[in-house]
C-alpha cells in the first residue's frame, strides 16, 4: 500500500453507471484505502446515487455522493466535484471515469507521482501507455486528437485528451475553474493548457485504458468535433485577453 502525505480525494462523475459503481468504489479503496471518494451524480435514473450514498453511510466519511438535478456536462461535473473537494481541504484531487476503462490498479503510481509534481496525466500514449480492445479508427481519432493539441498549444503533452489525471489543489485554485466552458474531451485539453501555461509542472505516467465493463459509451462524434474547433478557442483566449 502506497504511503499518501497528501489528503487524497478521487471524484467520480456518474450517469446510469449502477452496474459498475459499487464494485469500481470497492476496489479503489481496497487497493489504496487511505483516498477518499466523491460520486458526481446527475440525477441517474437507475439509482447510481443511491448506491453511493449506501456506500457512504458505513464508510466514515470517505465515501460521499453530490448529487445534481440533471446532465450539465463532464465538465460541470468535474468543477462541481473539484470545488467540494477544495472546501473540504483535500490537497490532491484525481479524476476517474466510472466504468473501469480507468484502471484501479493504475491510481497506485498516479499518487506516487503526485507526491513530487504539480499534476499528473495517466498517459495512454507516453512510452508504456497502451488501450485495450479500440479499434484502429478509434485510436487514430484519440492519437490525432493529442497531436493536433499538441501542436496548437505549443507544450509536449502526449495525452491531451485523457481523463485520468491527478491535480494538486493550488493548481485547480489558480487556473480559473469558473472561467473553463469546455466539455468532453476539450475540458480535459483545458485544463492541461492552463496548468502549462501557468508555469506548472506535470508528469505522464503510462497507463493502459480499457473499454468500460458493463453500459453504454457517452462518446459521441460531436464531443470529438467540439474538442478539434475548441482547441484553437483555448489557444487564442489568452492572446484576447493579453491584447485587451
Amino acid at each position: 500500500m502506497l504511503s499518501l502525505s497528501l489528503k487524497t480525494l478521487v471524484v467520480i462523475p456518474t450517469f446510469n453507471e449502477a452496474a459498475n459503481i459499487v464494485a469500481l468504489i470497492t476496489e479503489i479503496r481496497r487497493i489504496n484505502p487511505q483516498v477518499h471518494v466523491l460520486v458526481v451524480d446527475d440525477n441517474s435514473p437507475d439509482g447510481t446515487a443511491d448506491l453511493v450514498d449506501k456506500l457512504g453511510a458505513a464508510s466514515g466519511g470517505a465515501i460521499n455522493c453530490l448529487r445534481r438535478p440533471g446532465k450539465q456536462g463532464l465538465g460541470r461535473a468535474y468543477i462541481a466535484g473539484f470545488e467540494w473537494g477544495l472546501s473540504h481541504q483535500y490537497e490532491a484531487l484525481v479524476e476517474m471515469d466510472a466504468d473501469f476503462s480507468h484502471r484501479p490498479t493504475d491510481l497506485t503510481a498516479l499518487l506516487s507521482a503526485i507526491e513530487s509534481h504539480d499534476f499528473v496525466v495517466g498517459s495512454r500514449w507516453t512510452q508504456g501507455g497502451s488501450t485495450l480492445n479500440w479499434s484502429v479508427w478509434r485510436k487514430a481519432i484519440s492519437v490525432g486528437g493529442s497531436m493536433y493539441s499538441r501542436l496548437i498549444l505549443g507544450y509536449p503533452l502526449h495525452d491531451w485528451t485523457g481523463g485520468f489525471n491527478v491535480w494538486r489543489a493550488p493548481v485547480l485554485r489558480t487556473i480559473g475553474l469558473n472561467e473553463i466552458k469546455s466539455e468532453g474531451y476539450s475540458f480535459q485539453i483545458e485544463l492541461k493548457y492552463r496548468a502549462c501555461a501557468a508555469g506548472f509542472k506535470g508528469v505522464e505516467v503510462p497507463i493502459t485504458f480499457d473499454e468500460r465493463r458493463e453500459g453504454q459509451s457517452k462518446m459521441s462524434s460531436r464531443i470529438v468535433l467540439e474538442a478539434l474547433y475548441r482547441v484553437w478557442l483555448i489557444r487564442l483566449r489568452p492572446l484576447a485577453e493579453k491584447a485587451g
